[in-house]
């Protein structure tokens, strides 16, 4: 497994161009021999599409190298001034441009899919995810003290990896934001914290009640609310959002009349791909509408239906063609006007699942922090996510059944970077 990636340290950063990125080392897909009997033993190995199989492992890994290294350089962007349109397309640019060094040898004369699994967003302030504007919307640009909650996922042939993180736009991109709030301290360090123990509640065995029990005794802890309609899902190739779901928090009775759904109770079993999603604010967790557009789908594959308009007919066969299975933005379209204008008779007939932009209250703070944990043999593996900036700080104390699980998890990541610092400095002298 690969050592978690660390956010860069304010005091080291600079600003990262794309050029400089997609230069970074990136490991090649391995050629084989072009045999009879080695081609029919890699078609009975790619049947088998969890973790289980090495190779699926592999692309894992790949896929979660990528995620880490678009969020390491959205980060260094997100700066004054900045655009979230571009941070959106250059975020998108990083993840296809490293995903298509990969794999490139086609199996069975057919390519490799690879690239976006989940679009590019940028969500500012009280707006808490699923933000990707078109190129003919007008967004207010970045400033000093922003909250921003940057969200995506690539995926190499469908297997899937994700991430969200949430920073604070600085005075410049070489010193580290000042003047935070103790409320917005306290809800960054509870929903980083809830990501990394629930991370590791999820393991074969344990449900997704115990799960939702832990991130809620979290919240609690630091006085926030968790987002209520944000859920960690379970990922399989080409399914981002699985059957086996874990909320955030137990619906009350008046949730439940208000039409708030229960989740059923799931257990968690090895070789599964799970997104640790977790989202909380200092408000009162029930998202609300807002002003801005939902941009951002994914096609109902087992919905069909004759649509009766043009635009309609000419979206979804695109859509079939290009996002047969995974969520897209309507940005991805050329005749965006179209699109905009297609897109409602699909919603309304089921074919397309939206994913609306989330609002908080205006006075709200909100963080995002997400990740993707594998389920070996060995125990779970988090393999994506950056470091919590070093500047969200608080007061407060979680239970000590929490902090017990924070300090363990602290100290196996101290103990993997020795390791790895180790293996890295000897691997130097032996070159030398």
């Amino acid at each position: 497994m690969p050592p978690k990636e660390r956010a860069i340290p304010y005091k080291n950063r600079k600003s990262v161009s794309l050029y400089q990125l997609q230069e970074e080392s990136m490991s090649d897909d391995e050629s084989s021999t072009g045999s009879v009997e080695e081609n029919v033993a890699e078609e009975e190995v790619e049947a088998i599409t969890d973790l289980s199989n090495s190779d699926v492992c592999t692309k894992y890994q790949e896929a979660s190298k990528i995620v880490n290294l678009a969020l390491t350089g959205l980060i260094s962007q997100c700066i004054p001034g900045a655009q979230i349109l571009d941070l959106c397309n250059f975020g998108t640019t990083i993840i296809n441009t490293q995903a298509m060094k990969l794999y490139q040898k086609k199996v069975n004369g057919v390519a490799v899919e690879r690239g976006v699994a989940f679009p590019v967003c940028v969500s500012v302030n009280d707006v808490i995810c699923n933000h990707s504007p078109l190129g003919s919307e007008e967004v207010e640009p970045l400033k000093a003290g922003d909250i921003v909650k940057i969200d995506l996922g690539c995926h190499i042939d469908g297997y899937i990896s994700v991430a969200a993180h949430t920073l604070i736009v600085p005075e410049s991109p070489d010193s580290p934001p000042t003047s935070i709030s103790d409320e917005m301290g306290n809800v960054a360090v509870a929903a980083y914290n809830a990501m990394l123990v629930a991370a590791a509640s999820i393991k074969a065995g344990a449900t997704n009640t115990q799960v939702t029990d832990i991130v809620t005794k979290v919240a609690s802890s630091y006085g926030v609310n968790s987002i209520f309609s944000v859920r960690m899902h379970q990922m399989k190739r080409f399914v981002i959002d699985g059957v086996k779901e874990v909320a955030l928090r137990h619906p009350t009775a008046d949730d439940l009349e208000a039409g708030e759904e229960k989740l059923d109770e799931c257990t968690f079993e090895q070789a599964e791909v799970y997104a640790v999603d977790v989202a909380m604010s200092t408000g009162d967790g029930k998202p609300r509408p807002g002003v801005l557009r939902t941009t951002v789908f994914k096609r109902n594959v087992e919905a069909n239906y004759k649509l009766k308009m043009k635009n309609s007919r000419s979206l979804l066969a695109q859509v079939d063609k290009k996002f047969p299975t995974l969520p897209f933005t309507l940005a991805q379209f050329e005749d965006e006007r179209g699109a905009k204008m297609g897109v409602t008779e699909c919603i309304a007939h089921g074919l397309l699942t939206p994913y609306p932009v989330l609002h908080e209250a205006k006075d709200a703070n909100v963080a995002h922090f997400k990740c993707t944990v594998l389920l070996l043999p060995s125990g779970t593996a988090r393999v994506t996510g950056l470091d919590m900036p070093e500047y969200f700080k608080t007061d407060k104390k979680p239970e000590e059944d929490i902090q017990q699980m924070l300090d363990e998890i602290a100290a196996a990541a101290a103990k993997k970077a020795k390791k790895k610092a180790a293996k890295k400095k000897k691997k130097k002298a032996a070159s030398s």
